[in-house]
């Protein structure tokens, strides 16, 4: 939401619109390439608007959290939603069995986003002293968070260096890689707007339980697994590469 602040400059006001005016956008195409026929035109159409929303989305984040104080978070996981979006896109972009620099330029980008993590994780694990100071104690959900951020860096990392190691990815692998890529993308969108933005604008008095902004998220979520599964483990995908193609 675009907090209602007199100090707040006019470019800060215009990246805010920006940015929710991006990720509503992206909400609306990602639901719609969601639920369209994998590989048809609506599909397509609407996959391209959510790939550019989400990309403005993304880049005002980011630009928000480095002028905001307090904003590390967002950074990171701007840039995470970033890299999701932009390399799933790149996926089916590419000649089957293809990759080139921007491939290992995105490997770079993740590798740093882990590289961190895994550190703070590692020494989490282990009992150690947290090289990061935090105000909120790593503990409970936050605990958790880290080590899913970690994980999820950790495999999408894993899976950049086999692409570029093996010249490009083909087939089902690289229909599952652009799906759980582009949905893990509206899994974040669907928090930022729901968990993030509406729970801050709906009227305390109306005493919305928080589990509640979860949902949508949870179901984005549901949906990214039913895809995996579907693509991975039904022999759906050899009924419809012909079509998908």
């Amino acid at each position: 939401m675009i907090p209602h602040d007199p100090a707040l400059s006019t470019p800060t006001l215009f990246a805010f619109a920006l940015h929710i005016g991006g990720g509503t956008v992206a909400l609306v195409s990602g639901t719609m390439a969601a639920f369209a026929t994998k590989g048809g035109p609506r599909h397509r159409r609407a996959g391209n608007v959510f790939f550019a929303a989400m990309i403005v989305m993304a880049v005002f984040a980011i630009w928000l959290a480095i002028m905001m104080p307090d904003q590390l978070v967002n950074t990171v996981i701007g840039t995470f939603t970033l890299y999701l979006v932009a390399t799933a896109w790149l996926t089916v972009q590419r000649k089957e069995g293809t990759s080139g620099l921007a491939e290992k330029l995105l490997l770079a980008v993740i590798v740093l986003l882990f590289a961190p993590f895994g550190l703070l994780a590692f020494q989490l694990a282990l009992g150690l002293q947290p090289y990061l100071k935090s105000a909120v104690p790593f503990e409970g959900p936050v605990l958790v968070a880290v080590y899913v951020f970690t994980g999820l860096t950790a495999l999408a990392a894993i899976a950049d260096a086999r692409l570029i190691l093996a010249g490009g990815i083909s087939g089902m692998p690289r229909i599952a890689r652009h799906l759980w890529r582009m949905l893990a993308g509206l899994v974040l969108a669907s928090g930022s707007a729901f968990t993030n933005g509406i729970a801050r604008l709906v009227p305390h008095a109306w005493h919305v339980p928080l589990g509640v902004y979860f949902i949508p998220q949870l179901l984005v979520f549901v949906l990214l697994v039913f895809w995996l599964i579907r693509v991975r483990f039904t022999g759906w995908y050899g009924r419809n590469a012909a079509p998908a193609g």
